[in-house]
């Protein structure tokens, strides 16, 4: 049984349409019924039919990769299907049955004849197409976003929980180291040297302190220069020498350097200096792992801080491209670190500097960058090119991944096409980097082939 022009009026969107208006649409319509688990429509079902659900709820699903995602529901009262002035050729997902359906159904052949005649019915079905496709792009775009944060946000965890726990751990040992100090305070203030012997000693201990020289020894090497010097203080009166012998071998404090000590202090002393000398060190070293973790962490900041353009106003500005690569780079590290991915940055030198919406810009290398992640093997190569060509920038972005077949070059920046599983894309990364793109009037295109896919973005300088 069909419904009444007062049962359609009860739809918001039909509220202002006139009753010969809704007339005409239930007397054009067919009414169909669907039991729970059949299909309104299928992927790749051709679309031929105004759908307005009149009993019953259908669920909205995207498939990728074998795996559903529920993307919305219609219940009673619910508009789905062709509307007038859409382009929609052919269904995108699949409208399953949740609850027993009845449905009315117009043909499109009478989109014609509704156009021409029927102004507030039209009017109303546009609106309503309009408001659907802008929810349901931010809603998409919102996710894309949300999934982007996620592994940004995982990154950045990641990365500041090394430099913080590094932290805290010095710290503890510091506050350990320090307890032992009054102690050895005591057995130093007992030396009796002349000031001329404190200044030799010190000028040994700040001098390896000031010039520390980058420690770079093999392990074999590092172990076979601890057992020397270890014999070397066992043989000078040192008990427990192997406690000293890292933290000296750290300042690369050899035994020419202890043999001049032991010469100034005399075999009395040589022991209380040592191991003064070793705790000065030990504090300073500590101090310094503090210092790098902090800094580090302050880093890591500025490259948020840098990538977001939070700290500025939105709008174009001039700006180095390098330095939002590069922030985009630090905000991806733990991803790149994870698969062991080379990458291999040719920068133009003085490559000039055009105005462009920075987060904007950013959102395009983070997904390109995080895509040919994707793409590669473990161990692979990420390689970023940049010059000027003309009047415009040019950026490559390649990997040497499996690369994209051929069949799908033509889709990629289509809205929703994605050949990652559900939870991994939404298929709309590469729609929003072509539309950011478009914004600041440049160009983006794709070159694969297993081994070598490149994205050349193209932005103009003026």
């Amino acid at each position: 049984m069909k419904p009444t022009t007062q049962q359609l009026r009860e739809i918001p969107d039909f509220l202002n349409v006139p009753d010969q208006q809704l007339q005409w649409l239930i007397d054009k319509s067919d009414i169909e019924t669907f039991t729970q688990g059949e299909f309104l429509f299928k992927r790749g079902d051709a679309t031929a039919h105004l759908s307005i659900i009149l009993e019953g709820k259908i669920v909205i699903k995207l498939e990728q990769n074998g795996n559903f995602k529920v993307v919305g529901e219609i219940s009673k009262n619910g508009i789905s299907g062709l509307l007038p002035f859409s382009r929609m050729s052919s269904a995108a997902g699949y409208g399953e049955v949740t609850q027993d359906a009845k449905i009315l159904l117009l043909e499109k052949s009478f989109f014609k004849e509704m156009v021409a005649n029927h102004y507030e019915l039209t009017e109303s079905l546009v609106h309503n197409m309009t408001s659907r496709v802008r929810e349901f792009t931010k809603n998409n775009v919102q996710s894309e976003k949300m999934m982007a944060l996620g592994k940004l946000s995982a990154g950045l965890a990641h990365e500041l929980n090394n430099p913080a726990s590094a932290m805290v751990s010095s710290a503890k040992a510091l506050k350990k180291h320090l307890s032992h100090v009054p102690e050895k305070f005591k057995r130093v203030t007992s030396i009796r040297i002349s000031g001329e012997q404190v200044d030799t000693i010190n000028d040994i201990l700040f001098n390896s302190i000031t010039n520390r020289p980058e420690n770079n020894m093999k392990l074999t090497e590092r172990a076979e220069k601890e057992d020397e010097l270890e014999e070397w203080l066992e043989g000078h009166g040192l008990e427990d020498a192997f406690e000293l012998t890292e933290t000296l071998i750290d300042f690369c404090i050899d035994i020419p350097a202890l043999q001049k000590i032991y010469d100034t202090t005399g075999e009395e002393n040589f022991a209380s200096a040592v191991e003064w000398i070793e705790n000065v060190l030990t504090t300073e070293k500590i101090v310094d792992e503090i210092s790098e973790a902090s800094d580090r962490i302050a880093k890591l900041v500025q490259s948020v801080k840098s990538y977001t353009h939070m700290d500025r106003a939105q709008e174009k500005v001039a700006a180095d491209i390098h330095t939002g690569i590069d922030s985009t780079l630090v905000m991806l590290k733990h991803k790149l670190k994870k698969k062991n991915i080379e990458v291999e940055k040719h920068f133009a030198t003085e490559l000039p500097h055009p105005k462009i919406y920075i987060s904007e810009i950013n959102q395009v290398w983070t997904n390109l960058i995080d895509n040919a992640v994707d793409a590669m093997e473990p161990s692979g190569r990420l390689q970023i090119t940049t010059n000027k060509d003309k009047s415009f920038i040019k950026i490559d972005i390649t990997d040497n991944g499996k690369g994209i077949p051929q069949e799908h070059i033509g889709s990629i920046f289509d809205p929703f096409f994605t050949t990652k599983s559900i939870g991994e894309g939404t298929g709309i990364g590469l729609e929003v980097v072509q539309r950011i793109i478009n914004q600041h009037n440049g160009d983006i295109k794709v070159t694969s082939q297993p081994g070598a896919t490149t994205f050349t973005v193209c932005l103009p300088i003026n």
